[in-house]
């Protein structure tokens, strides 16, 4: 019975994973047909009213105040090269919508490191630390193993994630 389980969660995990890239695949071909001038004034559209709360980016999801963890859509996350620490504004619409802003940006620097894939996760390694990336950082960029990327990381190098900047692709 366990290993049934265990089969589904990996399955799960597939079917997250795969539709996690399309939609960001979709989305990056929306804007590259609509243009930049259009995706500026979709993302400066005035928020409804609703529910605020500002959090932590942890490098996949915001943890609010209270502890409890949003999930961040990855394309926004990669798109907006959001780096462990910064403080984003989540505004829950009265329609369930959320919309994330980010409001208080960590000091950053950039590195060049070498990708990696460990476990079906992406890694940048450094010298003498690795960073995880997401996977629609990695898609967007078409990035792949053992390519150079540069990445965006806090100034403190206190983190576990990083935001892809660019690579630099064979």
């Amino acid at each position: 019975m366990a290993e049934i389980a265990d089969k589904q969660l990996k399955r799960l995990r597939k079917l997250l994973v795969e539709a996690e890239t399309s939609v960001a695949v979709a989305k990056e071909l929306l804007i590259s047909l609509v243009g930049d001038e259009s995706e500026a004034e979709i993302t400066n559209i005035e928020a409804p009213a609703g529910k605020v709360i500002e959090g932590v980016f942890d490098g996949q999801n915001m943890i609010g105040p209270d502890g409890k963890t949003y999930p961040v859509p990855a394309n926004y996350a990669s798109k907006s090269k959001l780096v462990q620490g910064d403080i984003l504004k989540l505004t829950i619409a009265d329609d369930g919508t959320f919309i994330y802003k980010q409001i208080g940006p960590v000091p950053r620097k950039k590195v060049i490191g070498k990708l990696v894939q460990k476990n079906g996760h992406y890694y940048v390694e450094m010298p003498d630390k690795e960073y995880r990336v997401l996977l629609a950082s990695v898609t967007y960029f078409k990035a792949q193993p053992n390519d150079q990327v540069t990445i965006v990381i806090p100034e403190d190098e206190n983190a576990e994630w990083a935001a892809i900047e660019a690579a630099i692709t064979e």
